[in-house]
């Protein structure tokens, strides 16, 4: 049975999309079996981060509805092993059928290694209904203190639905910034009260990567890329360090 892993946050502008997307593709270029289901049926882009903005996908409420099915998801154009499922336009989570959307993440959590759901920001039915369908909580957060408070309440409301696999990824951490204010890995963790899965820097290639339609860790090596390479490796059951933050 693969993993299910709903990558989440509390609030909009965390750039959950681009870790999701990053971490989708570093494991599919490990040669794991991945499936990536955009849940924004409001503000869909996880395609554009996954380099796949040109190649035509299925919304996947088509697969819930039986008309058509896990092997029709569009295959990404370099790496095969990445299938995608794009969210459906004008609907939304009070009119999706709860059974078929579970039955769905069944089919798939047997067909992949990884089914990563990118989920709308903020705590409601979509946050809901795709928490309680992983096997695990991907948490991501900004790097200020409000930021990750607020990551920490989120996970709260997490562990008050039962789900106890919440690891929390911090994004656009700026090193020199956490230096001057003294702050450490160790620091970051007691603040939230998560494991860490990682910590990712703020890098402009993540926006470049977009304009030039192709995924981040295709893009560069090193920045933001390698940080998810790192959190990759570490869902699949390595031993990889977080690294200290003057390193990211």
């Amino acid at each position: 049975m693969g993993t299910v892993a709903a990558v989440l946050s509390g609030k909009g502008g965390t750039g959950k999309t681009s870790v999701c997307a990053g971490l989708a593709v570093s494991l599919a270029a490990a040669g794991q079996k991945v499936l990536c289901l955009d849940l924004d049926m409001g503000l869909r882009n996880l395609d554009i981060a996954l380099g796949m903005s040109q190649t035509p996908a299925l919304p996947f409420t088509e697969v819930c509805a039986g008309s058509a099915s896990l092997s029709d998801a569009a295959r990404h154009p370099d790496y095969p092993e990445l299938r995608f499922l794009t969210a459906p336009v004008g609907r939304d989570f009070e009119t999706l059928d709860k059974g078929t959307f579970l039955a769905l993440i069944q089919e798939a959590r047997q067909a992949f290694d990884f089914c990563f759901l990118d989920v709308p920001a903020g705590v409601g039915a979509g946050f809901r209904l795709a928490a309680q369908a992983a096997s695990r909580q991907i948490l991501v957060t900004g790097p200020d203190p409000a930021a990750l408070r607020d990551g920490a309440r989120t996970g709260e409301l997490l562990e008050l639905m039962g789900k106890a696999e919440v690891r929390l990824v911090v994004n656009r951490v700026q090193p020199k910034l956490y230096a001057a204010m003294g702050m450490t890995v160790d620091d970051v963790m007691d603040m939230v009260g998560y494991p860490l899965l990682g910590l990712v820097p703020e890098d402009r290639n993540v926006t470049l990567a977009a304009v030039h339609g192709r995924a981040l860790v295709q893009f560069e090596k090193g920045g933001a890329a390698a940080a998810c390479r790192r959190m990759a490796r570490r869902l699949m059951g390595e031993p990889v360090p977080l690294g200290k933050l003057r390193n990211l």
